[in-house]
């Protein structure tokens, strides 16, 4: 299975996340999770459009839909993060850390976490 390439609106990350955090949601459970929802009707549509660019699917459960990611959300995580590196940095996943690093965003364990990471490949020969 390939991870899908089509871009996603605001809302759409929204209810992917709202998938990923529960697992599987009926749509009446997505409306129910986001900050100012659209009506039912439009969760719905919002969720067959996942589904057609393949971040989603469904499964029946009596006579409900529930709703599942398709794809691992580390897959989607490493495919994501590939299409920023491209697209923002060239190509230079090295440009793109030492840009997260210069941010100031990240706490002092994360900075010793990646230093520890990256002792970790260079030893490993990566």
């Amino acid at each position: 299975m390939t991870t899908p390439a089509d871009p996603l609106s605001r809302r759409e990350r929204q209810i992917l996340d709202i998938l990923y955090a529960k697992g599987s949601a009926t749509a009446a459970e997505v409306r129910g999770a986001l900050s100012d929802p659209p009506s039912y009707s439009a969760v719905r549509a919002l969720l067959r459009i996942l589904e057609e660019k393949g971040h989603a699917r469904h499964q029946s459960q009596g006579t409900r839909y529930l709703c599942l990611p398709s794809v691992p959300r580390e897959r989607a995580r490493n495919s994501a993060l590939t299409r920023i590196v491209k697209t923002f940095f060239d190509g230079s996943a090295a440009q793109a850390a030492a840009a997260l690093v210069d941010s100031g965003s990240l706490s002092d364990e994360e900075l010793t976490r990646l230093s520890a990471l990256i002792e970790r490949a260079k030893k490993e020969g990566r």
